[in-house]
């Protein structure tokens, strides 16, 4: 098609369909103007396929059929024309780009990796002639700044600039779907040029990296620069992009329609809703109710709040399994994320603390460092399922600390001082000290290898043990079972299913059961609720916090720490789930018991200690007992008296004497010299003796 027609048609298309909105546009200040490929498909075929082969002739013609139009503004500057909703054939892959793709309109789709910084660019330059006063205008297409080589008055070289265009232009790394890649093959990525209007400050709330986008644009090729200032016969792709769109999947972006909007409304109000959607988070992994209740709170999570000081409250719940191998750790985390819409696994082995939070890395297209953000800033709004974690190293773990309370990544490397936002829930898994847990062990907190710091910051911790029990053991062989025979007949296009159907009812009920996308829906629907709690759940949660508390203490002395503020602000959190799920506006006594007793049975669990007969969570939160930091004191105290009787050198003989006296028995003398060797407070000069350093 000829230009002069390119022009006349796309005038008449937006005359036809565009023309009210192209005066408003106008009239608010945008330099942009945004036009759907169907309306010009459905308009004149024959341009289509002009647009799709030839985009950048094209689009200049739109520009001029725009400016043809009496528009209300007097000086209107050139108006650049955005392109959305390409057709589904021009949706490729980024390995799947060819040489054959160079030029052609074409539609990305990926997530953003990275981003750099936004510096100004020249797109044309006015030249003045010294000898006649000429003025050359200069278009800037290549990397390389360009200046005139003559005039037409015969002049060579040394010509004066009086002028520049400038418009903003960002490099952003997009990164192809790893969901549609198969086992083995890494991601690719390209990078996506973006300028003027595509860079603006609420496009880049759209754009950020871990955001997920279909770009639109056109591939070029650009020259690789070789040391020696030449150009090498290898070129580099760079996708010029025309128009983005968000394309983001958490919670808050999933479409709901208006009839199941009211069937979940009407879910909510059935009694038995709680136990109906824990039996729906993974009905193929049997038993672990109590945490798939866990599990499903923590989908839902409580109300994000903010303080009139400026700080914030997260509502996003952490939940670490810490279990012995084969317990159904890694199928629950791999089940979760597969509800959550926008999620992330990884595996300890294979993630480093750059991986998981940011790092910063040269920017080659657009010079300097560029910030890549890590899994947790990926999933931001999301939620990430970290496998294994008890294989990451210390240094490595380390840097969650910060992404897992204050929900933020703070960078501070080479020239780049970046704070990120990591709204991010963590559902990690972790096997025990040992490899599976000892089951004479006085306690399951002693077991566990993770750093205290780090266990701290989790609201509900889970111990799953894999303890021979016959009845429990033959009901798990006839469930599993009774899954793959099911699996089997689905697979087989529904064959004869009565077997299947005849093997254990009782063991698995598939009656009321949500399948996934409507339990999705129901998630995202109730987690944008934020239900206030009572007075009467108020004084709920502080009757059991004064109790937990004053359990702990025995004749004025503290004998152990049941529970901290750290667990009274995940009760709230957990309580606010429960009420959401309910479809409540406020969190009744109902809500706040359900709280009590989930976090009750894992303190029971993770925090109980036999010496005290009472939960102690400073056995969590800092890997020593009230029991036995009352013994390091009450031994230190003995050291010191019996130095003024022995001098430097004390038998642990007589310290054991004393100390039995003092209620420390042998079996707690010997582990408790070792937390004050290990501290530095003594040493042992020879066998059988200590000395205070």
């Amino acid at each position: 098609m000829e230009t002069e027609t390119q022009i006349t048609t796309f005038r008449n298309i937006i005359d036809s369909y565009y023309y009210e909105s192209l005066i408003e546009s106008v009239r608010n200040g945008n330099k942009f103007f945004v036009i759907d490929f169907q309306d010009i498909s459905k308009s004149n075929i024959e341009l289509a396929d002009d647009l799709l082969e030839n985009p950048e002739e094209c689009l200049k013609s739109a520009g001029i059929a725009i400016s043809q139009f009496d528009l209300p503004v007097s000086h209107t500057p050139d108006i650049i024309i955005r392109i959305k909703n390409l057709p589904k054939i021009q949706i490729k892959r980024i390995r799947d780009l060819r040489s054959k793709h160079i030029g052609k309109f074409i539609c990305l789709e990926g997530t953003i990796r990275q981003k750099s910084e936004i510096r100004p660019q020249i797109i044309a330059a006015k030249f003045e002639c010294p000898s006649c006063g000429n003025i050359i205008p200069t278009l800037q297409i290549d990397s390389k700044f360009k200046e005139p080589n003559h005039c037409g008055c015969g002049r060579r070289g040394k010509f004066r600039m009086i002028s520049k265009d400038l418009i903003d232009a960002q490099n952003v790394k997009l990164e192809e779907d790893i969901d549609a890649l198969d086992g083995g093959e890494q991601p690719k990525r390209l990078n996506i040029f973006m300028q003027d209007d595509l860079i603006t400050p609420l496009l880049e709330k759209r754009a950020y990296p871990g955001s997920k986008i279909k770009v639109n644009g056109y591939l070029k090729e650009t020259p690789v620069i070789l040391k020696n200032g030449g150009k090498s016969t290898r070129l580099e792709w760079i996708f010029e992009a025309n128009y983005f769109e968000s394309i983001n999947e958490d919670f808050g972006e999933v479409k709901i329609s208006d009839n199941e909007k009211m069937e979940i409304e009407i879910m909510s109000q059935e009694d038995d809703i709680i136990h109906r959607l824990v039996k729906s988070i993974a009905p193929s992994i049997y038993g672990h109710e109590r945490i798939k209740e866990a599990l499903l709170i923590q989908l839902v999570g409580g109300v994000k709040k903010y303080q009139q000081d400026g700080m914030k409250i997260r509502g996003d719940m952490h939940v670490l399994l810490i279990g012995d191998p084969g317990s159904g750790k890694s199928q629950l985390l791999k089940r979760i994320n597969k509800i959550a819409p926008k999620s992330r696994f990884i595996s300890g082995k294979g993630a480093s603390a750059a991986g998981l939070t940011a790092s910063v890395v040269r920017d080659d297209f657009m010079g300097g460092w560029a910030l890549e953000a890590g899994a947790l800033v990926l999933a931001n709004k999301g939620l990430i399922c970290i496998d294994e974690l008890d294989k990451m190293s210390k240094d490595d773990t380390s840097a969650m600390h910060e992404a897992l309370e204050g929900q933020l990544v703070t960078i501070s490397k080479a020239n780049i001082q970046a704070t990120l936002k990591c709204e991010t829930t963590v559902l990690a898994a972790a096997n025990p000290k040992f490899g599976k847990f000892d089951l004479h062990a006085k306690t399951i907190a002693d077991q566990f290898e993770l750093p205290s710091t780090l266990i701290n910051r989790f609201d509900l911790i889970f111990p799953i043990k894999d303890i021979p029990d016959n009845k429990k053991d033959e009901k798990l062989a006839k469930f599993l079972i009774n899954v793959h025979i099911k699996s089997n007949n689905h697979k087989t296009n529904n064959q004869n299913t009565e077997t299947s159907n005849n093997v254990n009812k009782q063991i698995i009920d598939n009656n009321n059961i949500i399948d996934t996308d409507m339990l999705r829906k129901y998630i995202a629907y109730v987690r944008t609720l934020t239900p206030i709690i009572t007075e009467e759940a108020s004084k709920q949660f502080v009757q059991y916090y004064l109790k937990m508390r004053q359990s702990g203490l025995k004749e004025g002395s503290v004998k152990s720490i049941p529970i901290s503020a750290r667990q009274l602000e995940g009760l709230i959190r957990m309580s606010e789930a429960f009420a959401k799920l309910r479809m409540r506006d406020k969190v009744t006594i109902e809500d706040a018991n359900q709280a009590i007793n989930l976090l009750d049975f894992c303190l029971n669990q993770i925090a109980f200690d036999d010496q005290t007969g009472t939960i102690d969570i400073d056995r969590i939160t800092t890997g020593i007992t009230a029991s036995s930091r009352n013994n390091i004191s009450i031994l230190k105290d003995i050291i010191n008296t019996l130095e003024d009787k022995f001098g430097k050198c004390i038998p642990i003989s007589e310290i054991s004497l004393v100390a039995s006296d003092r209620g420390i028995s042998e079996d707690n003398l010997e582990p408790t010299l070792d937390k004050l060797k290990k501290a530095g407070d003594v040493f042992e000069p020879r066998r059988g003796f200590i000395s205070k350093f």
